[in-house]
């Protein structure tokens, strides 16, 4: 009676794993966004950029959920044709949504890899190429986003870039938060 209680061919033995993966998805949910809490919490030099951890958080529990409720489909012998639908599905919808916002993908990526690699950091004065008469631009880095960085230039303008732009172009470092000396070059 007891097997026959979690068999996924009957109704109450379907609901019961459902219980189960949806338990598993909320304990795993809690752990992960708690784990982000705790980095961010003891994070004393705001060396963790809190916009891309908060990011990869979301994502990371938003593909578990997938992976979870494609599980569960494939669990229960009954709903194993709409998981493989469901999978389909999904492939398909990600394939249309990538190729229409190619561009704000890009710079979502771009915008992950600036913080990521962190060539500037909030504080840094650096030189970008820009449309203006010099065909540059000066200004210091006062916010970076996923999607944008923005520039405060020295009369006061702000310069938003987005980071698709941002992390192909060549810049110029001016002055760094983190200054250190730089050591000679060897002779050669």
């Amino acid at each position: 009676m007891r097997i026959e209680l979690f068999d996924p061919n009957t109704i109450l033995g379907a609901l019961l794993s459902g219980a189960i993966f949806l338990l598993v998805g909320l304990i795993l949910s809690w752990v992960l966004r708690y784990a982000v809490g705790a980095a961010l919490r003891h994070d004393q030099s705001d060396r963790i950029d809190q916009i891309t951890l908060s990011f990869l958080s979301h994502l990371a529990v938003l593909v578990m959920w997938v992976i979870l409720i494609v599980a569960y489909t494939r669990v229960v012998p009954a709903l194993n044709r709409f998981g493989t639908a469901l999978l389909a599905g999904v492939s398909l919808v990600s394939v249309v949504i990538g190729f229409a916002a190619q561009t704000t993908l890009g710079n979502l990526v771009a915008g992950i890899s600036l913080v990521l690699y962190k060539p500037f950091r909030r504080g840094d004065r650096i030189q970008i190429s820009a449309p203006t008469k010099d065909d540059f631009d000066a200004g210091v880095v006062e916010d970076i986003s996923l999607g944008f960085t923005v520039l405060r230039t020295d009369d006061g303008r702000r310069i938003v870039v987005v980071n698709g732009k941002m992390a192909q172009q060549t810049m110029i470092k001016l002055s760094s938060t983190d200054e250190q000396p730089i050591a000679p070059a060897p002779p050669v």
